[in-house]
């Protein structure tokens, strides 16, 4: 079965509670209620509904190139269904940029062996139907009924200003049966204007759409031309709108912003990109070939096969270095046999029909001239050379973000095979670093992330022999004009160089270490306009100098509170306080009461109130369109319990206890409450969330239980274990924030390069600083909340993870929980506390533990707080 990572899990759980929220009918609050920090910083404004749709919830969901929105987008379905629309099987009108992407989409979603289409069936079984939107005609009034109906399309097939022709707004005599009950005087369809049958419904696709008001997702978000068609959106009369993009508009409704950081912690993507420039483009494609050579030494020791592909981008017709020139270079010069090498251009196909994974295909180099075909994906390109010296910068994101998707999205054995490697020559690529960049901000990277990302290398060859990554290189940059150097000491000048290259272009280069006050002189010293430029030239620098004690891979651990069980100590963790003998769901009542659940029927509409929400749906004749009452009413109690089984199964519980407990609410709820099963089943949607959340709060009670005796009872073994040690990861890339610090101030002991999820001012920051800047501290890292990679303590219903851990000079670990002052004192912190000085006395000494406010009741400031802590012994 297939297995999501951590960020897709999480991206769709922020869906499903931000649509279980909305389906009450206030989608702003909803949208307030659950946008994370990182949506909030990518898109600062407040939630905004499409005009006249103010009922669809209309959100946008960020994910960088190679993040898997089209997968994503298959799972959405379901959730979109259960959460918000209360259907079995939804109809969905998939939109996406291109006919080449659309294509692309309609293969994946009807291939059985891709994971698109297993997605879907994972959800919905053999009960679905995938359609090119040209072909609506085909859809049957049963269908919609019995099966999830996806219609994959263009967004320019439906954003048209006139509608007349058009095959989708055109009356179908096909679509007939689908407006056979419809009552003629129904608002919001389009009539025939004219002719015979003038003034009655049209059977048009549009109304078909707008009749059944579908789940809309729109992919690849960022490559439409303009801005999604309100027009289009309110004659299609969606319940839903869900956009996936990796560079989304300011305006954009974003919930859920995931980091390029957390798609490399999952192996989605190579990185870093390691980056080399060539004086000539000759010596790039040489050194390309080379670098191909050297990763293929290292593919025997992987698993799964591998062959590492060269995509080379050469010139267009009439330029010096087109297609044929790099060809002929390859078979003349490098040797390489004809039948390795495949051109893709406009004129020559030589990837069309052919599969680059299979271990008997012999492509090594593949010659593009502008971007390889739209949905083209191959995870073995594992090098860019790129001697065109025009590029447009659309052709460059998307020949980079084919070398940068990890082949079967899981780390290498071979650390050289989990980065990527890009070749260009300098008269190509004037400012090659900052160029890459930018590109890489386009495709979702956040700027300090892209810092990190890219390795600027020299021209040495030998350095792929040794396998070892060198040290960043000086800065270098082209200029249009001499830089100003008259404010620079001697000293700094010793750093700095000019070469002037033709008549226009100076090579502006800057070697040895950059300070702060250094690098705002060589900023200022640039012509105006080339100013950016070696701003960001700069930043990629000094994001690559082994500074921080995980480049010089340093270990940091940190010692774990464990539990004795069956004669070992293991990890205090919830799997543990659970006990088998006492967890029993069906020792617990199996009811929900009127304030969890109830239903009442007047007149026109169903009222159901739900934990003080309250759910009114209507009947037809109403804006949703459709009757309660069409719902299937001959289910038997056996039936529906299976059916609530199968959405609510939980990880915890048996299949056959979690049948007969539901068999017993609805026994309950039937016979004591007075509810029929025909009522239940038509508002089984409603249900299944209630008595998901009733189980789940059984769980967390036994869940709690267990763990007041294991951790605090008498008979309690824990201790802070040294032999179970919690370790940091050295490697940067495996620290993924959702997004990173950018104050001004300037941390020095942070044990990564960048800081994550850290706000440039406020109280924690201000606790960063006191920990920084603590004579005792070695280095300090700020541990990020539900990341694998944190530290964590247990706590009676999740995880405790604290804000800061610090590695002492003596070798103790110091541990620092910050509240505010509204949160002080609440039953959280207390909690918090008690399991934190738990840690801290069962250490021997060697573990501190601080829960800090900005003053404490003795009057001190958190400076001193930390160093009295520090002190004591």
């Amino acid at each position: 079965m297939l297995t999501l990572k951590k960020y897709q899990k999480d991206t769709l759980e922020f869906l499903r509670l931000f649509l279980e929220e909305a389906r009450f009918g206030n989608h702003v609050a909803a949208f307030e209620k659950y946008r994370t920090e990182s949506a909030k910083r990518a898109a600062p404004l407040g939630y905004r509904p499409l005009e006249k749709l103010e009922n669809a919830p209309y959100i946008c969901l960020r994910l960088p190139t190679g993040g898997g929105k089209t997968l994503l987008g298959a799972y959405t379905i379901s959730t979109a269904a259960q959460a918000f629309l209360e259907q079995d099987y939804p109809l969905v009108l998939w939109l996406v940029p291109t006919n080449t992407i659309r294509q692309q989409t309609l293969e994946t979603l009807k291939n059985p062996r891709h994971a698109n289409r297993e997605a879907i069936i994972q959800q919905f079984g053999s009960q679905v139907l995938v359609l090119d939107i040209a072909d609506f005609t085909q859809i049957r009034p049963q269908d919609i009924k019995d099966k999830a109906v996806i219609l994959v399309g263009t967004i320019q097939t439906l954003r048209v200003d006139n509608t007349e022709g058009r095959k989708v707004y055109a009356h179908h005599e096909d679509l007939e049966p689908h407006f056979v009950n419809i009552p003629k005087t129904l608002e919001g369809l389009e009539k025939i204007e004219e002719g015979a049958g003038q003034e009655t419904i049209k059977f048009s696709f549009r109304n078909l759409l707008a009749l059944h008001r579908p789940l809309v997702i729109v992919d690849e978000a960022h490559n439409a031309t303009s801005k999604l068609s309100v027009e289009v959106m309110q004659r299609i009369n969606p319940a839903c709108i869900i956009e996936f993009t990796a560079t989304p508009a300011a305006n954009s409704n974003i919930l859920h912003s995931v980091s390029a950081s957390e798609l490399k912690a999952e192996d989605m993507i190579k990185l870093p990109v390691v980056l080399t420039e060539h004086q000539t483009w000759q010596e790039a494609i040489t050194a390309a070939v080379k670098n191909r050579e050297k990763l293929q030494l290292l593919t025997p020791n992987e698993r799964d096969y591998i062959r590492p592909i060269v995509l080379f981008q050469a010139e267009d017709r009439g330029h010096e270095i087109t297609y044929e020139v790099v060809l002929n270079y390859l078979l003349e010069s490098e040797k390489i046999d004809r039948e390795r090498i495949a051109i893709a251009t406009g004129n020559q196909r030589e990837l069309d029909r052919i599969n680059l994974l299979d271990k008997n295909n012999k492509v090594d180099f593949i010659i593009t001239v502008e971007a390889l075909k739209e949905g083209w994906d191959c995870p073995f390109a594992y090098i860019f050379c790129s001697v065109a010296r025009v590029h447009s910068k659309k052709d460059i994101e998307q020949i980079l973000g084919r070398v940068l998707r990890m082949p079967y999205a899981t780390k290498r054995v071979q650390e050289e095979l989990n980065r990527a490697y890009a070749h260009v020559s300098e008269d190509s690529w004037k400012n090659a670093v900052p160029e890459l960049q930018d590109r890489m901000i386009s495709m979702g990277f956040e700027a300090q992330e892209a810092n990190q990302a890219i390795l600027p290398q020299p021209r040495l060859l030998e350095d792929y022999e040794t396998g070892q990554l060198p040290l960043p290189q000086p800065v270098k940059v082209i200029l249009s004009a001499q830089p100003d150097l008259s404010k620079f000491t001697r000293e700094e000048l010793k750093q700095v160089s000019t070469n002037q290259i033709g008549k226009n272009d100076v090579e502006y280069k800057i070697s040895g270490e950059i300070s702060a006050e250094l690098a705002e002189k060589i900023i200022l010293a640039a012509p105006k306009k080339d100013r950016e430029i070696v701003e960001k030239a700069i930043a990629i620098q000094q994001a690559q100098q082994p500074k921080t004690p995980s480049q010089r891979g340093e270990q940091f651990q940190v010692p774990q509170l464990c539990l004795f069980v069956d004669g070992q100590w293991e990890v205090a963790s919830k799997e543990w306080f659970l006990d088998p003998q006492d967890w029993n769901l069906l020792k617990y009542p199996a009811e929900l009461s009127k304030s969890e659940f109830s239903i009442k029927e007047e007149a026109n509409q169903w009222l159901i109130d739900v934990k003080d929400k309250h759910l009114t749906t209507k009947f037809l004749g109403s804006e949703t369109l459709f009757d309660l009452r069409d719902a299937p009413t001959n289910w038997t109690i056996n039936q529906l319990s299976q059916d609530l089984e199968r959405k609510i199964r939980p990880p915890y519980l048996r299949q056959e206890v979690l049948l007969e407990y539901l068999r017993r609410t609805l026994v309950f709820l039937i016979e004591k409450r007075d509810i029929s099963l025909s009522d239940l089943v038509r508002t089984r949607f409603i249900l299944e969330k209630q008595l998901r959340d009733k189980i789940r709060s059984y769980y967390d009670d036994a869940i709690a239980k267990g763990y007041q005796a294991r951790i605090f009872g008498t008979n309690a073994a824990v201790e802070t274990n040294y032999k179970v040690e919690f370790s940091y990861p050295t490697n940067p890339f495996h620290y993924p924030a959702n997004w990173y610090y950018k104050g001004r101030h300037i941390f020095n002991k942070h044990y990564y390069p960048l800081i994550g999820e850290l706000e440039s001012e406020g109280e924690e920051f201000e606790c960063a600083q006191a920990i920084d800047q603590n004579m005792s501290v070695h280095c300090w890292v700020r541990n990020i909340s539900r990341l694998d990679n944190s530290f964590r303590l247990p706590t009676s219903t999740d995880y405790f993870y604290p804000d800061f851990v610090a590695l002492l000079n003596d070798g103790r670990i110091l541990v620092v929980e910050y509240k505010g002052k509204p949160y002080e004192t609440n039953d959280d912190s207390k909690e918090k506390m008690n399991i934190g000085e738990l840690w801290e006395t069962k250490s021997k000494g060697k573990g501190l533990f601080l829960f800090a406010v900005k003053q404490d009741a003795k009057g001190r400031n958190i400076y001193k707080q930390i160093e009295d802590k520090i002190s004591s012994k």
